[in-house]
């Protein structure tokens, strides 16, 4: 993935596809921080892993995020340096101990990283959204905030349109229901988002 309209920001990621997993690792950087991370999933791409690191001006933090067989979501967070970004103080990073209490990623299959394309193309394969028209379908992702790693449920949804055979893609409409925002996701045969309006867009195809 290359920039979006934040010309600051650029993103780089490598993914693994298997027939119903995938592993993908990459990195981001902007003018105040850097970011690394990795992801593995299980059968059905449900998300088994997810590690994060991010270096900023005067801060470093790291998150595992990680999802058992039981569904039972766990995080280890380590950070260093300063609390404050841009004048605010961050979030913890990790899931919160009463968001742990409270089950509030129950029903999470996947994680979604903050400004990280990537993490739309497991429920987009799941559905089979990149090859067929499917109805608007809810999901509850672990999401993680960037640069805080601040772990927190979202609702989402995710519909599409019928598979275009003229240009090989297909548009799949990608609603956040937390943050109160909707994106019509360009996505490849494949499953994986080349166009992601006001955030990404493939600058480099694969040869």
């Amino acid at each position: 993935m290359g920039r979006g309209d934040d010309p600051e920001r650029l993103e780089a990621a490598t993914i693994t596809l298997a027939e119903d997993r995938l592993d993908a690792l990459g990195t981001s950087r902007t003018t105040d921080y850097v970011t690394s991370w990795s992801l593995e999933t299980g059968p059905e791409w449900v998300t088994s892993r997810l590690d994060v690191a991010v270096f900023g001006r005067g801060f470093m933090r790291r998150l595992t995020l990680a999802r058992d067989a039981h569904g039972r979501w766990t995080s280890e967070a380590t950070q260093q340096g300063t609390r404050l970004y841009r004048g605010h103080e961050l979030d913890e990073p990790g899931i919160s101990d009463d968001d742990l209490r409270a089950g509030a990623l129950d029903g999470a299959d996947d994680c979604d990283l903050a400004l990280c394309p990537v993490t739309n193309t497991m429920p987009i394969l799941r559905l089979g959204a990149h090859r067929q028209q499917v109805a608007e379908t809810a999901f509850v992702m672990a999401w993680v905030a960037l640069p805080s790693l601040a772990v927190i449920r979202s609702e989402q949804l995710y519909s599409s349109e019928p598979y275009d055979p003229r240009t090989g893609h297909a548009t799949v409409r990608y609603t956040s229901a937390t943050r109160d925002f909707t994106a019509d996701l360009t996505v490849d045969p494949d499953g994986v988002v080349i166009d992601y309006p006001r955030l990404a867009r493939r600058i480099r195809t694969r040869d």
